[in-house]
């Protein structure tokens, strides 16, 4: 059966679903197997569920006209987003980048709302699974699409761009995240520049960070818009920018208290403001929609607990972001500090290095104690009287069970794979 067909059944459903699990009633289901199953043997139940269709790729779970038979159900899931991609025809915003990713995309959705119908990618579905289910959830009433990309290999985000074929780009930064699979930093900035790549070829739009010679570097030859820290040739221009903990900025006489703590966070709301200057949003409306973005799912939320403060920043790490989120957590003004800081993972050969860096980095550092988490850490443990290296969270739980926490500002950065929000249970 053609992409066509497909899509025209498509447009008879509410929605599209990939697991039975969460299944919703008018559904399309796409049976897709997974490393450890094969999704064709729940093409039954998601009918029982309430999916109007199933996509299978073995004939064999056929049930009735309902089953639409492909050759392979994943690559029928792209080209029917790419086919609905281009039967929308919205402007679409595609961003990529080591860090920030996601906080970016959220924030630009709050501002664009502001004036226009939008939606984004829900979460971090930013995969070559994820990429064509936001495409999808987008519909006629949508007026701007806004699309997170993820990669941690070369060619993943040329092949979204195909899918998705944005209009306008950003890339927050190119710093070293999944290193192993990118073989390197040259690696990966040669992979978020192929969004470049494509804006480039297709005559589209990049929005611009001026403070980083990178991005400046990468866009020279694109038509762009940009914004910058005191940068006279930028299209927007922030003349002011604090951090105590909270990111506070200025903009033509606008001031915006944010809710995203670190001064790296200033990057991220400057990418927002200038997508809403661009598109002709009212710098009040702006103003309104960046102080009122709340951060959760363990990303630079600021907590509190008993009379301790908590920066929770625990949903991933890398050598970059890990060391932006220690450098500006030193320069708090702030008594009795605590960073409690957990391995980096998919780092490759390059994970020695990277974390015997940051504890060196940390040697200077007498006033906060530092505790260290995880195997790739404690390898690299010193002597130090503010330094404590624990080689498991195991080993970490059972020390924070005799220690005592009172009026502390605490870091917790780590990981996904650490779950250092679980040191919460013991503070």
């Amino acid at each position: 059966m053609d992409i066509a067909h497909i899509h025209n059944l498509f447009l008879q459903c509410q929605s599209v679903s990939t697991d039975t699990r969460k299944i919703e009633r008018n559904s399309m289901f796409f049976a897709i197997k997974g490393d450890n199953f094969d999704a064709n043997t729940f093409a039954e139940e998601a009918l029982q569920k309430g999916a109007l269709f199933v996509i299978i790729d073995n004939v064999s779970y056929f049930i009735d006209q309902r089953t639409i038979l492909v050759k392979d159900s994943l690559v029928a899931l792209q080209e029917l987003a790419k086919f609905h991609r281009n039967y929308l025809q919205l402007p679409i915003i595609a961003l990529t980048g080591s860090n920030g990713k996601t906080t970016t995309k959220e924030l630009m959705n709050v501002v664009l709302s502001k004036k226009y119908n939008t939606k984004a990618t829900i979460g971090n579905l930013n995969n070559h699974i994820g990429v064509p289910l936001t495409l999808l959830s987008f519909t006629k009433e949508t007026e701007i699409g806004i699309v997170e990309m993820g990669a941690n290999h070369k060619k993943e985000i040329e092949f979204l761009c195909e899918l998705a074929q944005p209009d306008f780009g950003y890339v927050t930064n190119f710093g070293k995240a999944h290193l192993e699979g990118f073989g390197g930093v040259l690696g990966v900035i040669e992979g978020k520049s192929e969004l470049y790549n494509y804006l480039f070829v297709h005559d589209k739009i990049a929005f611009v960070n001026l403070d980083d010679p990178i991005q400046v570097e990468k866009t020279s030859k694109i038509k762009n818009y940009s914004f910058g820290f005191n940068k006279s040739n930028a299209d927007v221009i922030v003349s002011s920018i604090t951090a105590n903990p909270f990111v506070v900025l200025e903009f033509d006489n606008q001031k915006i208290t944010s809710h995203l703590i670190g001064l790296y966070n200033a990057n991220n709301i400057s990418a927002a403001l200038a997508v809403g200057k661009y598109f002709k949003l009212e710098d009040i409306a702006i103003k309104e929609a960046l102080e009122s973005y709340i951060p959760e799912n363990n990303r630079s939320q600021l907590l509190k607990k008993g009379s301790n403060e908590i920066i929770l920043d625990a949903y991933n790490a890398n050598p970059s972001s890990m060391a932006v989120a220690i450098e500006n957590f030193i320069q708090l003004e702030k008594e009795n500090k605590v960073m409690i800081l957990g391995d980096m993972f998919e780092l490759g050969v390059e994970s020695d290095q990277e974390h015997k860096f940051i504890v060196t980095s940390l040697l200077n550092e007498n006033k906060t104690k530092c505790y260290f988490i995880g195997p790739s850490f404690y390898k690299h443990k010193v002597d130090k009287e503010n330094f404590y290296f624990f080689d498991s969270f195991d080993a970490l739980t059972h020390y924070l069970g005799t220690a005592s926490f009172n009026e502390q500002t605490i870091l917790i950065k780590g990981s996904r794979g650490m779950a250092l929000e679980r040191t919460l249970n013991y503070i």
